[in-house]
């Protein structure tokens, strides 16, 4: 067959027509949710390596000498900060290091605590900030992470990450299905400039976006299916169908026994209740200042058991409470194990090693961290900042190709046409039926996806009216009305 008879032919039997469509779709609708996110979530994996620049400050010290002990280091926190409960320490390991103690502070969002950094070697305090979360996020990097999760929109801003994530996998599948099909075709029609892993430099315009493209997308296609299988895994409604297999399947994250047993009973408020509450105010003050004096022999006994490197450690406030020292996420840190200790007698209540986790733990444990661009250090954060740069460049590109694609004679159609209709006139007359099942299950699992499939399903319906002969009838007697 000739190049000319095969451009002359009819589109193939296959999916091809149906994934174009879809893809054009999600294209267009959902790729500025995706421009957003991939703007955040680049700013967001650098983060860490700019923030040890911008809070020098706080996070570095120039004093030399040996560190006093963590005990005194979070007495001269607490010192500056009498208002607040101290809850955790995270002691400096290498020199320059300032130690973080940590607050709770009731007027704090969710996951955040206060921080007052101290000098190690002299135990002053040299500034306090808002940290976020176990990665221990300072204000810049929170700030950033607020826009790519939820717009600083609250839970509601949620729905736009969610659903950039759910249709993310779906649009780089179905591109570079679309890529390598365009290939096929023009590797059998014989065209010079035929690439699929390379750039087409002798193309110009429309064909060299075409290419760049597709290129780009097919490189970054893997990259893309792993930011949004992590990306869900932190959703609303997808997260939570996610945390439901992982329970019935005991793939769960083990935790630690933080419980010591020996409770001791309280009795009841009665017509003193006021007068309780204070003295229970007061205990705890009492016991957390105990449990300070314990923390130098706590994090001894935690490095003897093999608790090493960077850690954080918690500071009880009542007695059947155990101290738990847990290693902090690190580059190239693989493993996070942690332990459990009675303070009072120094002995070992209870271990966590990661080795024990569940694979699906640790694979999500990993998967977390690599999105997060921590696991790998900065090696982690260039690669999903190269990432996110061509992600932005192919949706660029493509809504390049869309505006390209209006017909400049016609004043009714001002912006670009979708991809032609009757895509399933092109498929086995059983693969409906299939295709359709598909979509109901990953819709369940996935439920923004499947929400917004129906909404495109809807606006291609409402359109395909406006081509039936009906329609145009309709609207010709409308114009010879006026």
């Amino acid at each position: 067959m000739s190049p000319a008879d095969a451009k002359d032919s009819p589109l193939p039997r296959g999916f091809r027509p149906l994934i174009m469509r879809l893809h054009f779709y999600a294209g267009i609708l959902v790729a500025p949710f995706l421009l957003i996110a991939t703007i955040s979530g680049g700013l967001y994996a650098i983060a860490p390596t700019i923030e040890q620049f911008v809070y020098s400050d706080y996070l570095h010290v120039d004093s030399a000498g040996p560190a006093l002990p963590v005990a005194e280091q979070i007495r001269a926190a607490r010192k500056e900060r009498p208002d607040l409960t101290v809850a955790a320490v995270r002691p400096a390991t290498d020199p320059g290091e300032t130690s973080w103690v940590l607050f709770t502070d009731p007027s704090l969002g969710e996951s955040e605590r206060l921080a007052v950094f101290v000098d190690p070697a002299t135990a002053h305090p040299v500034g306090e900030l808002v940290v976020y979360g176990s990665s221990g996020a300072l204000p810049m990097r929170t700030w950033i992470g607020d826009l790519h999760r939820n717009l600083h929109l609250g839970e509601p801003g949620r729905m736009y990450s969610e659903l950039a994530a759910s249709w993310l996998w779906v649009i780089a599948i179905g591109g570079v299905y679309l890529w390598a099909a365009r290939y096929r075709t023009m590797r059998a029609r014989g065209t010079a400039t035929a690439r699929l892993w390379t750039l087409d430099r002798v193309s110009q315009d429309r064909n060299r976006t075409v290419s760049w493209h597709g290129v780009a997308g097919l490189w970054i296609a893997a990259g893309l299916v792993f930011l949004s299988a992590t990306g869900l895994t932190w959703s609303t409604y997808a997260g939570q169908h996610v945390s439901d297999l992982r329970s019935s399947l005991s793939w769960t994250t083990p935790t630690i026994i933080k419980a010591l047993g020996n409770t001791p009973a309280s009795a009841p408020a009665g017509d003193h209740g006021g007068h309780e509450m204070t003295l229970a105010a007061e205990r705890a003050v009492n016991i957390i200042a105990a449990n300070v004096g314990h923390m130098d022999s706590v994090l001894a006994l935690a490095r003897e058991n093999g608790i090493t490197g960077k850690v954080e450690a918690s500071i009880p406030s009542t007695t059947d409470t155990a101290f738990t020292v847990a290693q902090i996420r690190q580059p190239w840190v693989m493993a996070n194990n942690s332990i459990a200790i009675d303070g009072t007698t120094g002995t070992v209540t209870d271990t966590l090693w990661f080795a024990d986790w569940p694979l699906a733990a640790k694979l999500s444990a990993w998967g977390i961290q690599a999105h997060m661009g921590i696991l790998f250090g900065l090696a982690n954060q260039l690669a999903l900042a190269v990432l996110a740069v061509a992600l932005v460049s192919v949706i660029v590109r493509g809504y390049i190709l869309w505006w390209r694609r209006r017909p400049t004679r016609n004043p009714l159609r001002p912006v670009g046409r979708p991809p032609a209709r009757g895509a399933w006139r092109h498929i086995h007359p059983g693969a409906p039926v299939a295709v359709v099942s598909g979509a109901v299950v990953v819709g369940w699992f996935v439920p923004l996806l499947g929400l917004s499939l129906l909404a495109f399903l809807l606006v291609d319906g409402v359109l395909g009216t406006r081509q039936t002969p009906i329609f145009s009838r309709v609207v010709s007697s409308l114009r010879r009305l006026k």
